[in-house]
């Protein structure tokens, strides 16, 4: 079983918390989009004498996901084989792995990935009902039960708030850790992986209202280990998913080595959704952009995709 680094990405994906306008992407539909020509441009690059990895970046990055499906679907009528089959075969490593993430549906991708995380790489089970079940089989206890109500997408989606049903579940939040004996982990998993973000984001304010702690802190001194590392996870996305995020991919450039999955994952997943938000907080946060840091810390083929992705500041 793998571990918290590589089921955090539960949290990675466009729907697991909240849903943002697309209009804070840095990946949109290409204007004047013609299928025919990018089909054609990438049959060049990858039937050509070598592959032309240029023009792989240009055309996959700069086209929404939409438009790498009707890529997709037009280069295998018109080759026999699929694109993804392609790619595989003619790139290598983490470009290879960030270019077929670039042309897989989101949901599918998104699947692909908690499989892998559960069952290591080179897994091809099949997704949807599959991933429910490996996790049930793969993980246990508290941390188990969390991670199967994000997994299952049980979360309010409403955009109302509800004060009063805020303020009962904070004071149910401090009744089930700090004034209690032990914690009750089931009042918070239940609370922070059921209740909408807006629902969350008031719930936050009235716990400190109630305590002298803020509800991270309180998940911190009450909780230890994979559990408290998740609910400390849902309460960051719920002040602000482009900061936690912001703070997911500095860590993955800064720590012992770099982190190419988890650049891909969230660089590929956001793209269409709040990348220019978690650019801004990455500023913010750590003094210096996103693209620069990328330059600095990622090479070749695949780090000139990740800035095409990442896109510079302004």
């Amino acid at each position: 079983m793998s571990g918290w680094d590589d089921l955090e990405l539960l949290l990675d994906s466009p729907s697991s918390l909240t849903v943002t306008s697309s209009a804070r992407g840095t990946v949109k539909d290409k204007a004047n989009f013609k299928v025919e020509e990018d089909v054609s441009a990438l049959r060049k690059a990858i039937e050509g004498i070598g592959t032309t990895e240029k023009t792989l970046i240009e055309v996959l990055t700069q086209r929404s996901n939409a438009q790498r499906q009707l890529i997709a679907k037009a280069y295998e009528k018109a080759t026999g084989r699929t694109l993804v089959a392609d790619l595989e075969g003619d790139t290598h490593g983490d470009f290879e792995d960030l270019l077929v993430a670039l042309v897989t549906p989101p949901a599918v991708y998104d699947c692909h990935e908690v499989i892998r995380a559960i069952k290591g790489a080179g897994t091809t089970e099949k997704t949807g009902r599959s991933m429910i079940h490996d996790l049930q089989s793969e993980v246990s206890g508290d941390y188990g039960k969390a991670l199967l109500i994000l997994a299952e997408g049980k979360r309010d989606e409403s955009t109302n708030v509800d004060v009063a049903k805020a303020k009962a579940d904070a004071k149910a939040l401090y009744e089930a850790g700090e004034k209690k004996w032990g914690t009750d982990e089931g009042k918070f998993i239940d609370i922070l992986c059921h209740r909408s973000i807006p629902q969350l984001r008031q719930t936050l304010v009235e716990y400190k209202n109630i305590s002298k702690k803020t509800l991270q802190e309180s998940i911190e001194s009450e909780m230890s280990g994979n559990l408290e590392k998740l609910l400390v996870a849902v309460v960051k996305c719920v002040k602000t998913t482009p900061a936690y995020l912001a703070e997911r991919l500095f860590k993955s450039m800064k720590g012992a080595g770099t982190t190419e999955s988890t650049l891909t994952r969230i660089l590929v997943s956001r793209s269409e959704v709040d990348l220019l938000d978690i650019r801004a907080e990455y500023k913010k946060l750590f003094g210096c952009s996103l693209y620069s840091q990328l330059e600095s810390e990622v090479s070749g083929y695949y780090g000139d995709a990740l800035k095409h992705l990442s896109g510079q500041d302004d």
